[in-house]
């Protein structure tokens, strides 16, 4: 019973030893941690320059779009090669673009653009590269094989409808940096900052195809 006994605190003793040292060593993991952890504050987790639980005083930056007269012959470097130029004049009255109403056209239709010093539309909005496939309201049927990278083709001497739309991929520029931006592009042309490469046999390198309907 003895030699039980003195067995039992033989294992309270070992298990204490373990444990306080165990929290000892993870009281000195913290605190060094905490020592060697540069902290961050909540005023700078963002762009709102508040601690992130007050609402009240956020003030967001001012948004300054250009006031440059439409036909200024002002351009904004683009991002990257073949970037959608960004829309460097005032839009004020002509947006929202609607299918009816798109004043974008007016000054930037080949033929038109350059006497009114504007960038002309590229050949690739006259072009429709969507495929008309084939439903007779019971049997659907593709008319391109997606296993052999076919692509429909079909030009056009009209902007195409799918690029109606041009504030969708083109907007202006508000001015001003929120952040330092430190991208550099490397563009494949000579002109690529002002202009795109997306033309000619561009258009469809790589693929096969086929007239569209």
């Amino acid at each position: 019973m003895k030699k039980i006994m003195k067995y039992s605190l033989s294992m309270v003793a070992v298990s204490v030893l373990f444990f306080t040292g165990c929290n000892n060593s993870n009281t000195l993991d913290k605190k060094t941690v905490a020592k060697e952890t540069k902290l961050v504050s909540e005023e700078s987790l963002g762009l709102r320059k508040v601690d992130i639980y007050n609402e009240n005083t956020v003030t967001p930056d001012e948004t300054k779009y250009s006031k440059e007269y439409a036909g200024s012959g002002h351009l904004i470097k683009r991002a990257f090669q073949d970037a959608p130029p960004m829309i460097p004049h005032d839009t004020e009255g002509m947006l929202p673009i609607t299918i009816d109403n798109n004043q974008c056209v007016g000054c930037h239709t080949p033929g038109v653009a350059e006497s009114m010093n504007a960038t002309p539309i590229p050949k690739s909005h006259f072009t429709n590269f969507r495929p008309h496939h084939k439903f007779d309201g019971k049997k659907f049927e593709k008319s391109i094989d997606n296993m052999k990278n076919e692509i429909a083709i079909q030009e056009k001497d009209v902007l195409v409808n799918a690029r109606f739309n041009c504030s969708q991929c083109h907007a202006p520029q508000s001015e001003g940096q929120l952040v330092e931006n430190t991208f550099n592009a490397e563009f494949t042309s000579k002109d690529g900052a002002t202009k795109s490469s997306w033309s000619g046999s561009k258009l469809t390198e790589g693929l096969d195809t086929i007239l569209g309907e």
